[in-house]
């Protein structure tokens, strides 16, 4: 197992964020057990998790202490005796429940205190966790979005390198189709293969087809035309059908899945071969 792609995957990240699977999270917690590696990733995030809420904690500002202690000296102030017992005297040294009660005030204004001051601070927490959770989601899809641009730049890159070097082949016969009368701003480009007799085509200036239609070659042939292949999305050459023999190619503008038979309606450009 390539225990670092693992970890690069963003499966612990996932897993301490509360994000992950029951299945991931088990498959990660036996993980854990067989590889001190991943056990040491999964710590590592965690501490540093810990690090980044505690670096940006807010303290409660001291005014809320001060104000909490204000109002229970007020409550504590107003509390009386019940009416029955106002006339009864009362001893003139305090008992010890007495003492239990004065200093049971105290501990419970404490425990107020800590129970406020402990709830602002999962409130912080909290928040803090659901905004570094969105951070991380959002940068989790960026690099996915940014992995798969890539992939797609490097196969573009591919094919046109490639396109390069066939169009450099001197095997390979160049046959240019100009537009048509009426369409003479078309311009396309066939490439024969002289030894294996594949077709290339480089659309060089085709305007977009509609929504429903496609372009389709034809290589004529003892003057009957030939389907040679429909046009789909390549970046550089597109390979065409093998064509053993042809006088001639054009391109058409067919239904999409193209036509048994040219729309001769519908040619845009159209070259001699030799």
């Amino acid at each position: 197992m390539n225990t670092r792609e693992y970890i690069e995957s963003g499966i612990i990240e996932s897993y301490v964020l509360g994000m992950a699977s029951p299945e991931e999270a088990a498959e990660l917690e036996s993980l854990c057990l067989q590889f001190p590696e991943i056990k040491e990733a999964l710590t590592a995030f965690e501490i540093a998790l810990e690090k980044n809420a505690m670096a940006n904690a807010i303290p409660p500002p001291p005014s809320i202490k001060k104000a909490l202690f204000k109002e229970l000296e007020s409550s504590f102030a107003k509390t009386s005796l019940p009416e029955e017992l106002s006339h009864t005297a009362l001893p003139t040294q305090p008992t010890p429940v007495v003492a239990m009660n004065y200093f049971s005030r105290y501990f419970a204004a404490a425990a107020i205190i800590l129970l406020v001051v402990s709830g602002g601070l999962n409130i912080y927490f909290y928040s803090k966790f659901t905004q570094t959770t969105q951070q991380y989601q959002a940068l989790l899809l960026e690099k996915n979005t940014l992995q798969a641009n890539n992939q797609i730049m490097q196969t573009k890159s591919l094919d046109l390198f490639n396109s390069m070097q066939m169009m450099a082949d001197p095997n390979m016969q160049k046959i240019a189709m100009p537009g048509i009368p009426g369409k003479e701003s078309n311009y396309a480009t066939v490439f024969w293969d002289a030894k294996s007799k594949d077709v290339y085509i480089l659309p060089n200036k085709l305007p977009q087809p509609a929504q429903g239609k496609q372009y389709q070659l034809w290589a004529i042939v003892d003057g009957k035309p030939v389907d040679a292949g429909i046009l789909g999305d390549c970046a550089g050459l597109c390979k065409m059908k093998n064509i053993p023999t042809a006088s001639m190619f054009a391109i058409t503008l067919e239904k999409e899945g193209g036509s048994p038979t040219p729309t001769l309606t519908e040619m845009y450009v159209a070259g001699k071969v030799g």
